[in-house]
């Protein structure tokens, strides 16, 4: 009805633009500064950036480009930090633990954010501080490269390059101790996954130490130190440049060297030298004693295995054998205790 109806009339809309008050803190906010200036590889236009945007692109393309190119940024974050290029680095809680514990002297701790709160690193956090060595606090990527991706656990020690011992060194720690030697000789063992099997072996069984040659050998490396759970920091190894040479060493110093074959002439459980100075040597998984080894040693013993088994891993067949050894050994100083 007229007069009455509540429909809105027309409105105009305007499409002119209102006046505003004030410049609504656009001078303001165009005096403040916008940071510091992004990386040349960082700005997508700067030619450093088209240029490591082509070298990722090539790298992820080739594997071993892919490396070298990690390899160089892991180079270049290690003299940033100011670790020295021949430092070892030690990854993983219970190693790092072990290795401080053993007094190993270390220049860094490497930590994540993420494992700032863990209570196993008090002891290392402390220590660090004693000796002064500086903690730096990374992000979990930058721990990746320096570590290779390893399982790091969110820490790691840099330590000095691993300072290797002699056979002499090993005997005269027996001698030491008091007690028959006992070494652990491994030809041509190339995987330190086995090195670290080894050491950790060793350790448990009261080995003297590992005895490794220079040339077709693992060497003691972050993997090795891994594995080992922390028994590198305890269980010396000693580096020859000719491990025959050194068995023969060995043997001058009232050794006896005994090798570890399949086809071995007695069964490592009824090896009567294992109670004497003793030099156990275990082959490679492939090729087993080299020839000169083998004919250096005084017996070659075997480990009864099953027939569907064609042959036990390197550090497998080692633990085996210093088990029976000290299991011998224990059994021939009750036995003595007894007589008395």
């Amino acid at each position: 009805m007229a007069g009455n109806s509540q429909r809105r009339g027309a409105v105009r809309k305007t499409t002119k633009k209102q006046a505003t008050k004030g410049s609504g803190g656009q001078r303001r906010r165009g005096l403040e500064g916008r940071g510091p200036t992004p990386k040349a590889e960082e700005r997508t236009y700067h030619p450093a950036a088209k240029k490591a945007a082509v070298s990722a692109r090539r790298a992820k393309a080739d594997p071993k480009a892919q490396a070298a190119l990690a390899a160089d940024r892991a180079a270049k974050l290690r003299a940033k930090i100011g670790i020295a290029a021949d430092a070892e680095l030690v990854i993983g809680r219970n190693p790092v633990a072990e290795a401080v514990r053993a007094g190993v002297t270390m220049s860094h701790v490497l930590i994540s954010g993420s494992a700032t709160s863990d209570e196993r690193l008090a002891e290392v956090v402390r220590t660090a501080t004693a000796l002064g060595a500086p903690m730096v606090e990374l992000g979990r990527t930058e721990l990746d490269l320096l570590t290779d991706s390893g399982s790091h656990q969110g820490v790691a020690i840099a330590i000095a390059s691993y300072e290797y011992a002699d056979v002499v060194d090993l005997l005269d720690r027996a001698a030491r101790r008091g007690e028959d030697p006992l070494i652990v000789a491994l030809d041509s063992v190339t995987d330190p996954h086995n090195l670290g099997a080894v050491l950790r072996s060793a350790g448990a069984f009261g080995a003297h130490g590992v005895l490794i040659p220079e040339r077709r050998s693992a060497s003691v490396n972050s993997t090795v130190w891994k594995v080992s759970a922390g028994a590198a920091a305890r269980v010396p190894v000693a580096r020859e440049t000719n491990l025959t040479r050194a068995l023969g060493e060995a043997k001058k110093a009232g050794c006896f060297v005994v090798g570890l074959d399949g086809e071995g002439s007695v069964s490592i459980r009824d090896l009567e030298l294992a109670t004497a100075p003793l030099v156990l040597v275990t082959g490679s998984e492939g090729k087993g004693l080299s020839r000169l080894v083998r004919e250096t040693c005084d017996v070659v013993a075997s480990i009864p295995i099953g027939a569907d088994v064609e042959s036990l891993n390197a550090a497998v067949a080692t633990g085996i054998a210093l088990y029976e050894v000290d299991q011998k050994r224990l059994e021939g100083a009750r036995a003595e205790g007894d007589a008395e």
